[in-house]
């Protein structure tokens, strides 16, 4: 056989452009890209992991709440004492001051400098990753393969129960990472968006079908379905028409997975993942499921108290259940609440109960307070009766997130709540008492200073959780731990309504979050301790703990004044440690 010699290599410059092989190895990189970030924030997170697992806090919650066995009854400890400033609070409280810069909001945006900057880094890996090296307007399949490398993302940070949040350690549930899964369903969007019109614009400028084969129709299809997922998960949308979008959001999801699969099978490896993700939450979803019975206790027309029995662990402090409450008919709709109280064997508030408030506010919560007041004035017989609760059957669905600040290792710590968010706090507070007061700082915990801060709208307001904070009050009284409570009505109605709680003070005013954090932190003067020589201080340098829930305005202003403190007096004080919860949608 004659040897024709070596083939001719075709110039690098007029080979054909193979996608098939090239931008798979773009979606790659791109995952590596995500994966290692998660992994650096996997590793930052292993100290606060590793602390609240010897605490036995960091898997609670895990499979929901439940009973105790047997009743248990706890001896108080005698007070450990104050540890000094010891080294390893100094190195906390250089690493507080530089996360600090991170925590500043901007306006209008929702999001803080660090959360801008993940969002950033995030898109422009993504913009990058379609468009280096390929000619994208004759072949745009790119995109269309960083769109497909996008869902294990997706539905990584959109799950209940996710393993990264798992991994980050409590304080970092889907709540907290929900912001990354909006912003990189908008990067699948512009993959998607890029690829799809494309491609449209190369059928028509060449005369082909747009619809009619399989792959270009369900290409369409699967187009229609993103934009629709994502114009339907937009703020308004979510604020306004919260059924539309959970219906709009459930069934969109599905139908596109089931619909890329049939437009390419290269979608089929990167669908996997979400699947194993989905089917991870789902079962432990489905193992926190609670039917139990409960009582409601109406307040007054503006708030509803649901006590739920037969709960008495399994949560942290600062988690919320989703709860479905059997009435009228209305036994589709759950709603997330805050549990207002730590679990009864830690908790200085006697109770055998879960314990949720429920602002009349929306269309649920006032049908739940609506029949909640016709029910208690039907069993006592007038509107002036004995308030004995309302029983009902609810199912929880829960808990989830938690506070990303351990206040046991700060020596002073200020809670700060809007209304409603003061359920967030009271859980805090309940729990840090018992800890102090009730088992006396058996754990190491360095609290003995605490400022609750309350902005509410009306005198009458204070009724909500009046009993709690008494209890909460008397519970410190004469201890080593000192506990004050501000509250700030912003409207002047009523004020003979105001009960009395210990060591308490009810002004008509709307705080500063900056200059309450400034006081806080500011000696008292000498004429201030010969006018009361029992004011509390604690010296600078065992750190400060700031947690505020409730509006977004709150939240924002509270970062932002905390920031500022960290910044410029961070490394005096020993530390400051931020936990803000929005309650937003």
């Amino acid at each position: 056989m004659s040897s024709y010699g070596t083939p001719p290599t075709i110039p690098s410059a007029l080979q054909q452009y193979n996608s098939y092989v090239e931008d798979p190895k773009w979606q790659r990189k791109f995952s590596a890209i995500w994966a290692a970030v998660a992994g650096v924030a996997i590793l930052l997170s292993l100290p606060h992991l590793i602390r609240s697992l010897r605490k036995g806090r960091g898997l609670q919650g895990l499979f929901g709440v439940s009973e105790s066995i047997a009743s248990q009854h706890y001896a108080t400890i005698g007070d450990a004492g104050a540890k000094p400033r010891t080294r390893k609070r100094i190195v906390y409280g250089i690493l507080e001051t530089i996360s600090g810069f991170f925590w500043w909001s901007i306006p209008a945006v929702g999001l803080s400098l660090g959360q801008v900057l993940l969002v950033a880094g995030y898109l422009v890996a993504v913009i990058v990753c379609i468009t280096t090296d390929v000619p994208l307007v004759t072949n745009p399949n790119r995109a269309g393969f960083l769109a497909l490398a996008q869902f294990p993302v997706v539905y990584l940070l959109g799950t209940k129960n996710s393993i990264l949040s798992l991994l980050l350690g409590p304080g970092s549930g889907y709540e907290r990472l929900n912001f990354l899964h909006r912003w990189a369903g908008r990067g699948m969007l512009i993959g998607g968006v890029i690829h799809g019109s494309l491609w449209i614009r190369n059928h028509l400028i060449f005369g082909l079908p747009i619809l009619g084969p399989q792959k270009e129709t369900s290409g369409v299809a699967c187009l229609g379905l993103l934009c629709g997922i994502t114009l339907f998960s937009l703020k308004p949308v979510r604020y306004y028409f919260y059924q539309l979008f959970f219906l709009s959001h459930v069934l969109g999801y599905v139908a596109f997975t089931v619909t890329v699969c049939y437009h390419t099978e290269y979608a089929w490896p990167w669908v996997y993942a979400p699947l194993a993700f989905y089917g991870l939450d789902m079962l432990l979803r489905l193992l926190k499921y609670r039917i139990k019975d409960a009582t409601l206790v109406p307040i007054d027309q503006n708030m509803t108290i649901i006590h739920v029995h037969d709960c008495t662990k399994g949560w942290q402090p600062g988690q919320h259940v989703r709860l479905r409450v059997f009435f009228s008919g209305r036994i589709f709709e759950s709603h997330p609440l805050t549990i207002m109280n730590a679990p009864s064997p830690v908790s200085c508030v006697p109770s055998q109960t879960l314990s949720l408030a429920a602002k009349a506010k929306g269309d649920w919560t006032r049908a739940l307070n609506a029949y909640a007041m016709e029910e208690q004035t039907r069993l006592c017989g007038s509107e002036k009766g004995e308030q004995l609760g309302v029983p009902v059957q609810v199912m929880l669905d829960g808990p989830y997130g938690g506070c990303s600040v351990d206040l046991g290792r700060y020596e002073s710590a200020i809670l700060i709540a809007g209304g409603s968010g003061a359920t967030f706090t009271l859980s805090l507070l309940d729990d840090i008492v018992a800890r102090c007061v009730k088992f006396g700082r058996s754990g190491g915990e360095q609290t003995r200073r605490i400022e609750f801060v309350w902005c509410i709208q009306s005198y009458s307001c204070i009724n909500w959780h009046a009993q709690m904070l008494t209890e909460l009050a008397h519970a410190v009284a004469g201890t080593s731990l000192d506990l004050h409570i501000s509250i700030f009505v912003t409207c002047l109605c009523n004020p003979d309504a105001v009960p009395a709680i210990p060591n308490s003070d009810v002004v008509l005013l709307r705080p500063s979050v900056g200059n309450l954090l400034r006081q806080f932190v500011t000696p008292p003067t000498e004429e201030e301790i010969a006018e009361q020589p029992k004011l509390a201080w604690v010296g600078l340098g065992g750190g400060v703990a700031v947690c505020a829930a409730g509006p977004e305005s709150l939240t924002t202003e509270t970062r932002n004044a905390a920031a500022k403190l960290s910044l410029t007096r961070g490394l005096q004080l020993g530390g400051v440690g931020l936990h803000t919860e929005t309650y937003a949608l």
